[in-house]
């Protein structure tokens, strides 16, 4: 059953979503805020993203950007009132793969979500589960790293952070992206969480007389290198 994380902070609209999916045959949840939809979004495995605009705590934009960034390549629906073309151009280069504007007729909703979730069939059959980085394999769907034959033990929020980072090797994520996309509430966590996470990580994964995997960028974020295997 296809899973569709739907983040729509009107009451009414969100129900009638879930219920019309759940009817179709998929496994509907729902999100009230930007905040909780992109820690979802981001820590969660969904078939289909159906996003609104405009959402308290951070706009829906907000979100994809952050979520693309982060190498989260889940489809996404965008839902909104907005319907001029610099606004749709915006959304859709942001990372959309469709644009529905309200008001819209649920038949043509569910058209797209049946096209959406079909074009990620096909990837999904085409793509490696394990993400693998010179080295290092990571399975997001077992939540299981090894560094060659050796199964490196990780807490979740260093298997978000390590699969952020591995996901996009080579690839600088700034501080602000990081901590958008393993914590998703930036502002309640402290301002050196990345740093104390990061060298949680380099003491599992690094190996004495090689540099770190995890390559620091000054003032502006850390990147994961392939290494000499890669």
């Amino acid at each position: 059953m296809k899973r569709v994380l739907i983040v729509e902070d009107e009451v009414w609209m969100a129900g009638m979503l879930a219920r019309v999916l759940r009817e179709e045959g998929y496994a509907p949840e729902t999100a009230a805020d930007g905040r909780e939809g992109f820690a979802r979004a981001a820590d969660d495995s969904f078939d289909l993203l159906i996003l609104d605009w405009m959402l308290p705590d951070r706009s829906g934009v907000r979100i994809l950007r952050g979520l693309r960034a982060a190498g989260v390549d889940t489809p996404v629906l965008m839902l909104t009132a907005r319907d001029q073309v610099e606004d749709r151009v915006e959304g859709l280069d942001a990372g959309a793969d469709d644009y529905l504007p309200k008001p819209f007729a649920l038949s043509e909703l569910l058209a797209r979500v049946r096209a959406l979730t079909r074009r990620q069939a096909k990837l999904g059959d085409q793509a490696e589960a394990v993400l693998r980085v010179g080295d290092l394999a990571l399975d997001p769907v077992r939540h299981v790293v090894r560094r060659g034959d050796e199964r490196i033990e990780l807490t979740a929020k260093e298997f978000a952070l390590l699969h952020t980072l591995v996901g996009r090797p080579g690839q600088v994520f700034t501080r602000s992206v990081l901590l958008d996309t393993v914590w998703g509430s930036p502002g309640e966590v402290q301002t050196n969480a990345i740093e104390m996470y990061v060298s949680y990580l380099r003491k599992k994964l690094d190996r004495a007389g090689e540099p770190s995997r995890i390559r620091t960028v000054r003032g502006v974020g850390y990147a994961f290198e392939p290494g000499p295997e890669g």
